[in-house]
């Protein structure tokens, strides 16, 4: 007599229920399962009410939680069919794979798999050689649509199965998984431990792959000599929740599934799968505001099962269902078909783990501020908004900062769809199982959220290379509230403040102050240290920027340091109601760049427009300073590289021109009279100025270029003639009749009832 040998595909549905019809008939005393050892303490949890898979055994070096590995198991995978089967015929179950602590050090080593283009896939030789082109749907026609009935002998299909794998074994020898001959001498010694305990009354569920090197004939000794030497390290496990989406992925087996979705169809309808999915199929897209009845599922069924009938399949599998869906409920079109594949051949399922789970400290802290936010992990992809006015949305807030920081991205933040001010943010939720094992690695700064943050902020500011970091750090632990590692960020701001010396990075740092203390005073967060040394860092940007932006630059760093103007020029308008003299300092380094021959044209252009727009220069010298600028004595190329920084189109320059005609008059005929070869060397910049005004604006320019010198200005004068489209007097008949209408829009009642 020789053990129960179970070998089966792994997520496989087909496979679950013949796991259970094998284990009800031979009764075993015990089973072992394919899964590192260390998951054995862990195996009483699965029959807790609050465990509900899809969940993954997750494993990670206890030094190091990022080198970690997970085996997921669904509702629908054989070896979470046998662990429940055995919990409930109360026989003991255990994992008999590779321990971890091999697992994880080979990884560190680097000593993996050989390159995947050499394995062989077995699925895919079997297929081949029964005539089908398709892995999945030779493993649905076999397995998945011939187990829903009684099956007269449970043990026959693992037997073929066994038998099919035994001539790819002697074809193939490992099939270009030279690792799986350790795991597989490994499992042969956990066998006969097994043995050794309870005779050959046990049952091994694996992947069938591995049938053929159990079944072998090896020794003790032998097995023995291949597991000697192996790297370890010390592991740590426990249950996380998975997701069905993460099943379409390769996980700690080396195996994913397509369709976990339909898979997990498949085993839970025990009789009409087809009819009861396209029902599924039917009530999304009613979800979806699409026209669907139950005529459309009715033909669905009939199209799919003739397909099927066609291409000689016992079942019509997935394949043929979509083809019927998409014609006959979509109308042909992909994109609904697209949708069904996304929420139901794949889904958000996401599972769950119990309380008692062995988690790090920081996941139980943050487990509880979850619940007590009503934060629930979801798999899909949820927006969030919140009034950070309200205590609550405030507390959100702040949890998902303190999240970021410690490089756990359950929360991006995305655009407002509503009010852009400073106390409204919207961000895009989104719980992945990888983030588990971001919170292990978190877990070495703290026990809770706020301490791990607070210790990482401190650790990056000390860590910290340039002063962008830190002004980016400050930023973040402000958004975070975390008012304890301000100190730490503070001092190693004004540190490296104090020694850089570089006014690019200078200003590239200013702003994020500035948005700082502004998102300070949003949250209540007192802010105001911040504020001294955003006051330093302007000064000293005020005195070395007019001589950085005079030192001979080039194109591409004039048009960088016109960048950090328009970053500084923001900065200060923040700053300023703390200071009021700043401005007036920061409007006299925008004058002395505005005049200044040696800045580039695109710097001076751009600073007599930031003054034009403070109110700070009076419209007659601006156009002087824009004629000087034009003049034909000039360089057409610094020319055209001043209207580029004066009226570029992120700045409203489009609309300037349109309102003021004689500074358009100005460029009109700069722009006549540059030379023609001088032309074709401005006119990529003036593209790239006048390409960015939206099309409106480029069309009442382009109307009031055509009208010519004068033409506007004759207009506005209505010296006789009134402005285009404008009658030369008033109709006082035609106003009269809309009196009525204007008292009512303008009364105080809201219109209503007003003659």
């Amino acid at each position: 007599m020789s053990p129960l040998l179970l070998g089966v595909r792994h997520h496989g549905p087909g496979s679950a229920r013949a796991v259970r019809a094998a284990l009800d008939a031979a009764k075993p005393a015990a089973v072992l399962i394919e899964g590192p050892p260390e998951g054995d303490a862990l195996l009483g949890l699965a029959a807790d009410p609050a465990m509900r898979p899809p969940v993954a055994l997750l494993a990670h070096a206890a030094d190091d939680p990022g080198r970690a590995a997970f085996w997921p198991l669904a509702g629908f995978s054989p070896e979470w069919i046998a662990i429940r089967w055995a919990q409930e015929a109360g026989v003991p179950v255990r994992f008999m794979d590779l321990p971890a602590a091999h697992t994880l050090a080979r990884r560190e080593d680097g000593d993996g798999e050989e390159p995947a283009s050499v394995r062989v896939d077995p699925l895919a030789v079997l297929a081949e050689t029964a005539g089908y082109d398709d892995p999945e749907r030779w493993w649905e026609d076999v397995v998945e649509h011939r187990g829903t009935g009684a099956v007269p002998d449970p043990l026959a299909a693992f037997e073929a199965l066994g038998e099919a794998m035994g001539a790819l074994r002697e074809a193939y020898g490992d099939g270009g998984h030279a690792r799986d001959l350790v795991r597989e001498a490994h499992m042969r010694q956990r066998m006969r431990a097994a043995r050794r305990e309870f005779g050959d009354a046990y049952a091994v569920v694996c992947g069938a792959w591995h049938v053929p090197a159990l079944r072998a004939k090896a020794t003790a000794a032998a097995d023995k000599a291949l597991l000697t030497g192996l790297p370890k390290v010390k592991v740590e496990t426990t249950w996380v929740p998975w997701t069905h989406r993460r099943l379409a992925r390769a996980g700690g087996y080396g195996a994913g599934i397509t369709s976990p979705g339909w898979y997990a169809h498949l085993f839970e309808a025990r009789d009409r799968p087809v009819e009861r999915w396209l029902t599924k199929v039917a009530g999304l897209l009613r979800e979806e505001d699409r026209q669907v009845s139950s005529a459309h599922v009715i033909e669905a069924v009939r199209l799919a099962g003739t397909l099927a009938a066609m291409r000689g399949r016992p079942l019509a599998g997935l394949t043929e269902t979509l083809e019927a869906v998409r014609a006959v409920m979509c109308d042909g079109s992909e994109v609904p078909l697209a949708l069904i594949e996304d929420r139901l051949v794949v889904g958000d399922v996401l599972g769950e783990v119990p309380d008692t789970a062995p988690v790090v400290p920081l996941q139980r802290d943050l487990t509880r501020r979850q619940r007590s936010l009503r934060l629930k992990p979801e798999a899909q992809d949820r927006e969030l908004e919140l009034d950070l006015r309200k205590e609550a949305d405030a507390a959100k807030s702040l949890l998902l900062h303190r999240l970021r920081l410690l490089g756990i991205d359950w929360g991006i933040p995305a655009a407002s769809r509503g009010s852009t001010g400073t106390f409204r943010e919207t961000w895009r939720l989104r719980w992945e199982p990888e983030l588990s094992v971001r919170v292990a690695e978190a877990g070495i700064w703290g026990t809770t959220v706020l301490a791990a943050a607070t210790a990482k902020a401190e650790a990056d500011a000390a860590g910290a290379g340039e002063l962008g970091e830190v002004t980016a750090l400050a930023e973040r632990c402000l958004l975070a509230g975390l008012s304890e590692a301000l100190p730490a960020v503070l001092r190693a701001l004004a540190d490296r403040a104090a020694l850089d010396t570089d006014v690019a990075r200078l200003a590239k740092a200013l702003p994020a102050l500035a948005r700082s203390l502004r998102y300070g005073d949003v949250r209540g967060t007192d802010a105001a240290a911040l504020g001294t040394v955003a006051a330093g860092l302007a000064e000293r940007i005020c005195v070395a920027l007019p001589p950085a932006c005079a030192a001979g630059l080039d194109a591409d760093a004039a048009a960088e340091l016109r960048g950090h103007v328009d970053g500084v020029h923001g900065a200060v308008g923040l700053l300023a109601d703390a200071d009021e003299g700043l401005r007036e300092r920061w409007s006299a380094v925008l004058g002395s760049l505005a005049v200044r021959e040696s800045v580039p044209g695109l710097i001076r252009g751009r600073a007599v427009r930031l003054l034009l727009d403070d109110g700070r220069l009076p419209d007659e010298e601006t156009a002087r300073l824009m004629g000087l600028a034009l003049s034909p004595a000039g360089d057409p190329a610094d020319a055209a590289g001043w209207i580029e920084g004066f009226a570029g189109g992120s700045s409203g320059g489009g609309t300037l021109l349109v309102h003021d005609a004689r500074l358009l008059g100005l460029i009109d005929s700069w722009l006549t009279g540059v030379p023609e070869r001088a032309f074709t060397d401005v006119l990529p910049l003036l593209r790239r100025t006048f390409g960015a005004y939206e099309p409106g604006v480029k069309r009442t320019l382009g109307e009031l270029v055509r009208r010519g010198p004068g033409g506007p200005a004759r207009a506005r004068a209505g010296a006789g003639a009134g402005a285009e489209g404008f009658g030369r007097e008033l109709d006082e008949v035609r106003a009269d009749a809309v009196v009525g209408l204007v008292r009512m829009l303008l009364s105080p009642a809201g219109g209503v009832g007003v003659a």
